[in-house]
């Protein structure tokens, strides 16, 4: 997934990179995962703090009870598995042995969305966010890029109650790093680029995206605003209703389910607070398949293109 004029790198290594340094500074921290150290970014973790670590084997469901019991004991359990284990698998556990007594659990899910690629459909979860931002207590976090991955594991350390977060498995562009981003604060999205007659909100892979939508649109002499949204759960609904009653339109872009995902959040405060035109990108309400991730990326209309031609339908709509 390479594009010029963009570094990528893998998020999961900046999660490994997080949980050692976190090893270090927070004796509270210890880890479980599922079987899958080496592939989820877990294993670095163990090697340097084997008494903190947990291989629960290929059984998920016992994991977070444990990770449960665990964190009523006074640890910050971090527990990792694939997207489509971590919140399909184990929902049940999740609902009553985490958020219900409001445990300090993170669930750091990896191989997250279509991007998982060749794997196809039955490991391409991408109804996630409809599920966790569903759950009462749960706070659910969508890095942009390696570097906001690494922030936001660090930030989740400190956070009273459970916490989901999603990465991908793919290389991802780094756009976090501009002087205009702003640093990470869980609940507050990044103004990444002002802009006056449209506002795009990204989250995971698609905030690249929106920037590159942002860079044509500007080509049209259409100036766009980019937001990040990297916090679904508790939404910044205050910089949301500012955009909308600024630029008068919104569009969303999320490699999720468009039923209930980020865009349907951001629906919800609008209607309520600001009535204007708005446009989701997203994933349509059908499964994945099996193919390379760029070519899913570009079948599920999860485009720069798509995203330009959102922000012009909503302008037109706007009527002025």
């Amino acid at each position: 997934m390479k594009k010029s004029g963009w570094d990528y790198e893998p998020q999961r290594p900046a999660f490994s990179r997080a949980l050692v340094a976190l090893g270090n500074s927070h004796k509270e921290v210890v880890v479980a995962s599922a079987d899958l150290s080496s592939s989820v970014g877990t294993a670095a973790f163990a090697e340097e703090f084997p008494e903190r670590h947990f291989n629960f084997g290929i059984a998920e469901q016992n994991m977070v009870s444990a990770c449960a019991g665990l964190a009523s004991t006074g640890k910050v359990v971090f527990a990792s598995t694939f997207a489509i284990f971590g919140t399909g698998r184990v929902y049940d556990q999740i609902r009553q042995s985490v958020c219900y007594p409001r445990l300090n659990v993170k669930l750091v899910a990896t191989h997250a969305g279509i991007t998982v690629g060749a794997d196809g459909a039955t490991h391409q979860m991408i109804e996630d966010l409809a599920l966790m931002r569903a759950l009462p207590n749960m706070t659910v976090i969508v890095p942009a890029d390696a570097p906001e991955t690494e922030k936001a594991i660090l930030a989740a350390a400190d956070y009273e109650g459970p916490v989901y977060i999603r990465i991908g498995r793919a290389n991802v562009p780094v756009c976090t790093g501009g002087k205009d981003c702003q640093g990470f604060e869980i609940g507050k999205a990044s103004l990444m680029r002002d802009g006056d007659d449209v506002t795009l909100v990204g989250t995971g892979i698609m905030v690249a995206k929106c920037l590159e939508a942002a860079e044509e649109l500007a080509k049209h002499q259409v100036s766009a605003r980019v937001i990040n949204l990297s916090t679904i759960k508790p939404l910044d609904d205050k910089i949301l209703v500012k955009a909308a009653r600024e630029t008068g339109c919104i569009v969303t872009a999320e490699e999720h389910s468009h039923v209930m995902g980020m865009g349907a959040a951001v629906a919800l405060v609008l209607v309520e607070n600001a009535h204007v035109p708005m446009k989701r990108v997203g994933i349509p309400d059908s499964f994945g398949e099996s193919g390379e991730p760029d070519e899913l990326m570009e079948k599920y209309g999860l485009t720069v293109d798509n995203i330009v031609d959102g922000a012009h339908d909503v302008i037109k709509r706007r009527g002025r």
